[in-house]
């Protein structure tokens, strides 16, 4: 299938890389006009570059997606060069991964800024363009973390936790304005996010081996696999979803 977006104006945040550079791809060869917003200023203005390059309608706008002012100024920016944005990939996030005993106030600022708060100021600054335009699309960025708990996650799954519930209420408050939002939920990804996150665990003594991943989700997770499920729930074909929860997770909320 080809156009599931064709018209549309998409925003990503934190598209400059991983799973969010994967959905900007996608949703260009589906016939958006794409905005990424990141704060990497080197990856995002190359594969904006890229991206245009081989025809396709892309910007870049640099921004800390958790300062009001700076996500104003970007989403303005997508928009005079795009026009109104009808899509939101709310993608951008991090982790922090510490026993709780040793996270801090300021770590638990920090991953709350960069998690929630972002969909909470990218939602905001977008969801008048998309009601003007008489409807659109979210998608935010969970995970399997907002329902699974994960030793020295705490504070990781909290955020996630707080995303997962941010999409249906959004859903639920603006869907007699023709706005659909909804949640995805990866697994444990290939990129590297995902990597570190393997990585860190491991060195604190969580058992996320590749045999325990594989028992878990068969496989880890490519950021293809999340922008896919990201173009479905963006695209017309789900105009009747709104409010769910996407696991993207090769089956490991199954079990």
């Amino acid at each position: 299938m080809v156009d599931r977006l064709s018209g549309k104006v998409a925003i990503v945040s934190g598209g400059a890389g991983g799973c969010g550079a994967a959905a900007v791809r996608l949703f260009a060869a589906e016939g958006a006009a794409v905005g990424i917003i990141d704060r990497d200023v080197v990856r995002g203005t190359a594969l904006a570059a890229e991206l245009v390059g081989a025809g396709h309608k892309v910007v870049f706008a640099a921004c800390n997606v958790a300062i009001k002012a700076e996500v104003e100024a970007a989403v303005a920016a997508v928009s005079a060069a795009l026009g109104p944005v009808t899509v939101l990939f709310n993608h951008a996030g991090t982790i922090v991964i510490k026993p709780f005993l040793e996270t801090e106030e300021a770590d638990w600022d920090f991953l709350f800024d960069v998690n929630v708060k972002s969909m909470y100021l990218m939602t905001r600054a977008v969801l008048p363009q998309m009601i003007a335009a008489g409807g659109g699309a979210i998608v935010c960025t969970s995970s399997i973390s907002a329902v699974y708990a994960t030793p020295m996650e705490v504070l990781y799954d909290a955020t996630k936790g707080a995303c997962h519930m941010f999409s249906r209420a959004i859903a639920v408050e603006f869907r007699d304005r023709g706005i659909r939002c909804n949640a995805i939920c990866p697994g444990f990804i290939e990129t590297p996010h995902g990597l570190r996150e393997v990585t860190e665990l491991t060195a604190l003594g969580v058992d996320v081996s590749e045999a325990a991943i594989t028992a878990a989700q068969g496989r880890l997770g490519r950021p293809e696999d999340i922008a896919r499920a990201a173009l479905y729930l963006a695209s017309d074909d789900a105009d009747f979803v709104t409010g769910t929860s996407l696991f993207v997770d090769g089956g490991f909320s199954a079990v």
